[in-house]
């Protein structure tokens, strides 16, 4: 009984003591940057991954050059594969860099030459501006239709296996003379 509850006590001390290593977040690391201007607003767009790909995840910052205090702003992207401009977004504050603008953990779609749209509204008036060209390229990896095929193999597999047991159990239930529907 002793050696029972010396081991639940070490294992709630281990689960409370990981606790705050695993609750904390990852700093955004930015590995490089672009300058746009926005009307009379200068701003650096900083990306956590450098080049971009298609379908990868990312973190996006975007930093006014006097800070984001007393501001507001919108962002919208130009799909190269459409050429159409995408619904505007607000500017939100990064979740893990509280102090700058930013997408946490996106992901653009295709490949292509990308058009950022901003608008910023603040103390100097409204800005608009363009960060035109930004050259995103194929998606890493296998293509989606080989790494679909790839992990829908267990899917199969368990459903033969399912319907070969689902069989032979139907078969022996026939065999002792009780009903298949059992």
């Amino acid at each position: 009984m002793r050696k029972t509850l010396l081991a639940l006590a070490a294992a709630i001390g281990l689960l409370f003591a990981t606790t705050p290593a695993a609750n904390a977040y990852e700093p955004v690391n930015i590995v490089h940057t672009e300058r746009v201007q926005v009307g009379p607003y200068g701003m650096t767009v900083g990306f956590s991954t450098w080049p971009l790909r298609a379908m990868q995840s990312l973190d996006f910052t975007f930093i006014p050059d006097d800070g984001i205090a007393g501001k507001s702003g919108t962002l919208a992207f130009v799909n190269p594969e459409t050429g159409r401009l995408g619904r505007a977004q607000p500017l939100a504050k990064h979740p893990r860099k509280l102090e700058v603008w930013g997408l946490d953990i996106r992901a653009l779609q295709t490949q292509g030459a990308w058009t950022f749209r901003f608008e910023i509204d603040g103390p100097a008036g409204k800005g608009t501006g363009e960060l035109r060209d930004l050259t995103v390229l194929e998606q890493p990896g296998p293509p989606m239709a080989v790494s679909w095929s790839i992990s829908l193999i267990p899917l199969i597999v368990l459903a033969v296996l399912i319907t070969i047991a689902w069989r032979r159990t139907k078969s022996r239930l026939r065999g002792n003379g009780l009903p298949a529907t059992v």
